[in-house]
């Protein structure tokens, strides 16, 4: 595929139709080199003054769904490179409470547990509190988030043995980071690596610089605000649309997607690290650039080393990348989210070009990486298995309801969206020399 037919096949995604994104862009690496990158549409839409409008460009900020996870494990193994903690200890040891399933009292819940979703764990309609509520909240039966234990698994779904994908395990991991560290989550992140990867964002829009708040994106649909899809009428905001107006500094606001009335702005002046990171939203709340993602991706292509630095051992890295977790069939020990997750590392996950999840409909092309899924933003950060390939792509907005006629893959498990982004981006891979 020459590049004047994959900017074609990503700009058709821009254009009127069910499947139309906002905006949206993409950064292919080739042999551990830049060797691609598109851009097309908006990534902020004024539906009252179009001179409003923002371009879609390589520095646009959006908030990137559970590519953040990455994010929260390469801090967790910061950690564990300086031997402040190990994958295999107890989280009730950095918590100030003992966390265990009721219905396995003898298993200690463990820092990989968490990583890899075999905790036993699960979201529940809440999985993020203000800053002040303990996160026991979740977990005893007179707690104000308990929700009938609906953040513990069934019985059949052993700790330690059967994935399931929760958000609130990376909560309790950026906990963790903070009482280990002392620091907390946001801040540790930024000094420990955004800055040296030389990434722009973070978690707090009000705590943005000037020039990364007029940067930021907003994330759309074309969904009103009373429900009602309109795939040929206009784009609604529902996250990160501020205006010119830039929200307080060290402010968070809530974002359970299930949960709006437990959602709003709370002040962290005076939280305390290592008592509830949940509400920094670890699993999901980092704000970057596509271009923040590439440094990111470049420094996982050269094994931990980015601009002639190192930002996390090599060992790190193949821990990271090591399948923690893999579905048995027979056993049925997870939960494969439609046949897309069929593994697990510590915040990466493998496709195999064979599969369900695969992401190439004409060759068989292996990935490691993570996806991000969040209020219509869809992205991805990827390497393509035993080479020095990789992309990353962010679209920020859809134009269908996903899960309904049209908006599932035609031959993987994945969204429609995903699977014309990634088979167009796997057949130039393919045959980029």
């Amino acid at each position: 595929m020459k590049k004047a037919e994959l900017d074609n096949r990503l700009l058709n995604l821009t254009k009127k139709g069910k499947l139309q994104v906002p905006g949206l862009g993409v950064i292919i690496y080739k042999d551990g080199k830049k060797a691609y990158d598109f851009f097309a549409g908006n990534s902020y839409i004024n539906n009252m003054d179009n001179s409003k409008n923002k371009a879609f460009n390589k520095d646009s900020i959006f908030r990137i769904a559970s590519v953040s996870k990455q994010f929260t494990i390469f801090a967790l193994m910061k950690l564990v490179e300086e031997k402040r903690i190990s994958l295999d200890d107890d989280v009730s040891d950095f918590l100030s409470f003992k966390l265990r399933h009721p219905h396995y009292l003898d298993i200690p819940i463990t820092i990989r547990m968490l990583a890899s979703h075999t905790s036993g764990l699960r979201d529940g309609k809440v999985y993020s509190t203000p800053p002040a509520v303990s996160l026991k909240e979740f977990f005893t039966p007179d707690g104000m988030f308990y929700e009938d234990g609906n953040h513990f698994s069934k019985k059949d779904e052993k700790t330690g043995e059967f994935f399931c994908y929760a958000n609130l395990n990376y909560g309790l991991l950026g906990t963790v980071i903070e009482k280990v560290s002392g620091v907390r989550f946001d801040r540790f992140l930024k000094k420990n690596i955004f800055e040296p990867l030389e990434m722009q964002g973070g978690y707090l829009v009000g705590n943005l610089s000037a020039q990364e708040f007029l940067n930021l994106g907003s994330i759309y649909r074309k969904e009103n605000y009373s429900g009602v899809w309109d795939s040929e009428g206009k784009w609604f905001s529902y996250i990160d649309d501020y205006g010119d107006k830039k929200p307080l500094a060290e402010t968070v606001f809530l974002q359970n997607p299930y949960a709006e009335k437990v959602n709003g702005s709370y002040s962290l002046k005076e939280y305390i690290p290592g008592t509830n990171a949940t509400s920094l939203a670890p699993q999901g709340g980092l704000r970057t650039s596509l271009e923040g993602l590439s440094h990111a991706l470049e420094m996982l292509i050269n094994k931990g080393v980015y601009k002639g630095n190192r930002i996390l051992a090599e060992k790190s890295v193949d821990e990271i990348f090591k399948l923690q977790w893999v579905y048995d069939e027979d056993r049925h020990n997870g939960d494969t989210a439609g046949g897309t997750l069929l593994n697990y590392g510590l915040g990466e996950y493998f496709i195999d070009g064979r599969s369900t999840a695969r992401v190439c409909r004409n060759h068989v092309m292996d990935f490691v990486g993570h996806t991000g899924q969040a209020f219509g933003l869809l992205a991805g950060l990827f390497i393509r298995k035993d080479s020095r390939d990789g992309f990353v792509y962010i679209m920020n907005g859809e134009a269908s309801p996903e899960e309904t006629e049209g908006t599932m893959g035609q031959f993987s498990g994945n969204f429609i969206w995903e699977e014309i982004m990634m088979d167009a981006i796997s057949e130039f891979i393919y045959v980029l020399k």
